[in-house]
């Protein structure tokens, strides 16, 4: 039902810009279709990854690897490959949520979806040549740390 309200305004939305100035609302069209089609051979690859993954890895494993019951050591798990994994946020939700069906639990998908947005271990080398190793370091180990915050927090909230 959600998903149905976002599609209407969306639309909405659309349709008002295009009646007020149709000009711009092409051109900004134009604009969404290049951007989309030069992120989608990187998406496509992605999803085409993590739907052999998925695939070859069964729920049985998912749960017992990074299931509610894994407690502290799949949070680790999950923690680490998100720390280190550099996907796009639009794939990284559609991830969780099918991650979520196979059995894992709330808490270490709310660590892996932090991990992943907040700390930057690809991206590393390029921040210590900004601002420097100290706040690199100061700054991925507080995300790190929040990471776990927001996981207990969130899990504490859904149980």
């Amino acid at each position: 039902m959600f998903t149905a309200f976002l599609y209407t305004a969306a639309v909405s939305c659309l349709l008002l810009s295009f009646i007020k100035d149709r000009k711009k609302t092409k051109k900004a069209l134009m604009v969404a279709k290049k951007a989309f089609l030069n992120i989608f051979p990187e998406f496509s690859a992605i999803l085409i990854l993590i739907s052999i993954v998925l695939a070859l890895v069964s729920p049985q494993m998912i749960q017992r690897l990074i299931g509610g019951q894994s407690g502290a050591l799949g949070m680790l798990i999950t923690s680490i490959i998100g720390s280190v994994t550099l996907i796009p946020g639009f794939i990284a939700f559609p991830l969780a949520k099918s991650l979520l069906d196979s059995g894992a639990g709330v808490s270490q998908i709310v660590v892996f979806i932090s991990t992943l947005m907040m700390v930057g271990f690809v991206t590393a080398p390029l921040e210590i040549r900004y601002f420097g190793k100290r706040q690199t370091l100061l700054r991925n180990g507080m995300a790190f740390v929040y990471s776990f915050i927001a996981a207990l927090i969130v899990g504490g909230i859904v149980r």
